[in-house]
């Protein structure tokens, strides 16, 4: 990979990082549950359609290390390491695997949407799963009463920032590939 190729891949990144940067601290708090609704995962689907599975993982793991150093890119604004380390630390955990398996689908199934929605699904319910599990350890709850407290409100909102995420995402990976953005092609 020649440098200029590399810089445009870094570039690629970080704007990508960026977005989740600015789409994260975008939450709703629900009387319900210690766990905000945050757009960050709708960040992470866009990175993944841009940047694929590899690069796009690595925005994710980008904005949560910069959300670890305190700076405020977390749900309601909020950094540092209590945010990863407390009761939400396994969802922006999970994070990751949304990232990987929706870039995996995506790279996999380029022209199948519907395979898209399959990869964020799988993403998601690992994500729900290490979320559920350290939430439970973390709180003192059991599993279940951390299912109803940070899976199950959270479930059509995460449908429809899926929806948002392919009605997007699709078009925007189709026009980058046509002007010849590199950072979409499987080759980068």
């Amino acid at each position: 990979m020649e440098t200029n190729s590399k810089v445009r891949k870094m570039c690629y990144i970080g704007l990508a990082t960026a977005v989740i940067c600015v789409l994260g601290p975008l939450s709703l708090n629900i009387p319900v549950s210690p766990v905000p609704i945050s757009l960050a995962i709708l960040g992470i689907y866009l990175a993944a359609y841009v940047l694929g599975a590899k690069w796009g993982t690595v925005a994710c793991v980008l904005y949560i290390l910069i959300g670890l150093v305190g700076v405020p890119v977390m749900a309601n604004f909020t950094g540092g390491p209590q945010k990863l380390f407390g009761p939400t630390g396994g969802y922006i955990i999970g994070y990751i695997a949304v990232a990987f398996f929706t870039g995996l689908f995506i790279d996999k199934f380029e022209d199948k949407p519907y395979m898209h929605a399959v990869g964020m699904i799988i993403g998601v319910a690992v994500c729900y799963t290490l979320g559920t599990v350290w939430l439970a350890v973390s709180a003192g709850m059991t599993f279940n009463a951390a299912l109803a407290a940070g899976v199950i409100p959270f479930i059509p909102m995460d449908i429809v920032k899926m929806v948002v995420a392919i009605a997007v995402g699709v078009p925007v990976r189709k026009a980058l590939k046509r002007v010849g953005v590199a950072a979409v092609n499987k080759a980068a």
